[in-house]
Parts: C-alpha cells; structure tokens; sequence
C-alpha cells in the first residue's frame, strides 16, 4: 500500500498551480517556493496575458489547473475588490479549479467582503492574512524615500507592528497547498515575532546600514494631501487613506501563530532581513 507521504509527494508533481501577481511581491515568492516544492507553476499577470480587471482572460490561464494563489493587485479592501475577486473565484469553480488561496490583511475590516466573495464561490478556499510586510521597507515607494531622502514619512506614530517577511507567505500558501485539505476553510492569521514600532523598524536599518536615516510620523490626512500632490487619484487617496486609517490605529499590535502553526518554526526575524537586505545595497544612497 502506498503511504500517505507517498500519495502527498505525487499529488504534489502532479499539482498545477496559477499565481496570480507572479511577479508581484508576494506572487513572485509564492512562484519560486512552490516551484521548488516541485509543483508546476502558471504565472499569472499582464506579462503572460492575464489582466484581473479583463474577465476575458481568466479562463485560458486557469483552465487546466488545480489550484491558485489570489492577490489583488492593488489591495484586497480596495472598492471593486470584493467584486472581481468573487467573479474570479466562480469562473476558476466552473473550470475545475480545486482550491483557492487569497491573501488578505490582518485587521482589515474593508477586506471582509472579499473574503466572503471567496468562501461564496463553492470552491475549497483558504485565506491568509498578513501582517505588515518586512519587504515594504525594502521594495516598493517607501525604500526610494530611505535611499534618497534618508527619512521615512508614514501615517504611522508609536503604533506596534509584527512586521512579516513575504517568505514566510509563499511557505504558508505552498504548504497549504500541498496539505490535502487541512487547511481548507480555515483563515490564517501570520505576523512576524515581535512587535517593532514604524521608528524602531527604521532605526534598526539605520543601525545595520550606518546611516542616519530618520522616521517622521504624519497624520493620515496630511499624508493622503501629499499623495494627492504626487498626483494620486482622489478615489485611490481615499481608500488608501482609510485602509491606513483602519490598520494603524493599533489593532493590530499583538502576534499571531500562523507561521508556526503551518511551518512548525518561528516566523523569520525582521533584524535577519535588515541584516540580508543591507548586504545586498538595498538602502545604500
């Protein structure tokens, strides 16, 4: 007879997975473990011609596959969300799509309604909700303004965060993935492990980097103006403004269990990611 860890392992190669994003933050991990993990991967964004907000593309590139990794481009609270993310969830449903993973925000009330368009879609769904990314202060608008300017200005005062290393979610989803159904119909809640104000975090890249970089801490109206003034439309102003609202005003100061419960270790520690981004110039002027 043939074991279970047998039957997982060749479920596993047989297992194709879309990853929307691919080259996203988190898609773009998400591709690589999960490749490593030896399943076959489909990358999903605009380079290989799937657009989330062109319906007419979804069903080549979910067609055939068993499972997929859902991230919203922009945000999963954002308005519209809830709306093509359920579209998606039922049209991968009608092709055969086995099971969904969508990533989603820890304490983001505005990102409820996706999670339910999910769990609506008949499909065996998991949601996993992340704390702040580790991978903010090195990849995307924040870093240019710790490399160029050497301050970091953000509607964030001494709230606490357990910020989260995106590797840590690409090893979440692929085990989910390849767990049977373990994890199906269950919301993972992951943070990193321990809690670091948004000045602490960029202290302790200052510390490893030796420059003086500095954090100024603004309200949440003056920092939507000073988007408005780079030219950010007002609607995406508004709903960034009021997602920030929601997730800085300190509910989410505690940590959760979710990496250990999947992984059975630690989340990875955000002074090891200062430690390997620094390394690798990620903030050097």
């Amino acid at each position: 007879m043939t074991n279970t860890t047998e039957n997982t392992a060749e479920n596993t190669q047989l297992m194709t997975v879309v990853v929307t994003g691919a080259t996203g933050r988190t898609g773009s991990r998400v591709a690589r473990a999960a490749e490593a993990a030896g399943l076959t991967v489909r990358a999903a964004s605009r380079a290989t011609g799937f657009d989330w907000w062109d319906s007419s593309t979804w069903a080549d590139t979910l067609r055939g596959a068993d499972a997929a990794y859902l991230a919203h481009p922009s945000d999963v609270g954002a308005p519209g969300a809830a709306e093509v993310v359920g579209a998606l969830a039922r049209e991968a449903v009608g092709l055969g799509v086995r099971r969904l993973v969508l990533l989603s925000a820890r304490g983001e009330d505005q990102a409820l309604p996706t999670e339910e368009a999910l769990r609506a879609s008949g499909t065996d769904w998991t949601v996993v909700r992340a704390a702040w990314f580790a991978q903010n202060f090195s990849e995307g608008p924040l870093v240019a303004e710790l490399r160029e300017r050497g301050e970091l200005v953000f509607p964030a005062d001494e709230v606490r965060e357990p910020f989260l290393d995106v590797r840590d979610i690409a090893d979440v989803v692929v085990s989910v993935l390849t767990s049977g159904d373990r994890y199906a119909g269950r919301i993972l809640n992951l943070s990193g492990g321990r809690l670091l104000t948004f000045g602490e975090a960029v202290a302790e890249i200052a510390g490893v980097t030796g420059r003086p970089l500095s954090y100024r801490a603004v309200s949440t109206r003056d920092y939507g103006e000073a988007l408005a003034g780079f030219g950010v439309p007002p609607e995406e102003v508004a709903g960034m403004t009021e997602i920030f609202g929601t997730l800085l005003d300190g509910r989410n100061a505690h940590l959760s269990d979710g990496v250990r419960e999947v992984l059975g270790r630690a989340p990875r520690d955000f002074g090891d990611f200062v430690r390997e981004e620094a390394a690798a110039g990620t903030w050097k002027a």
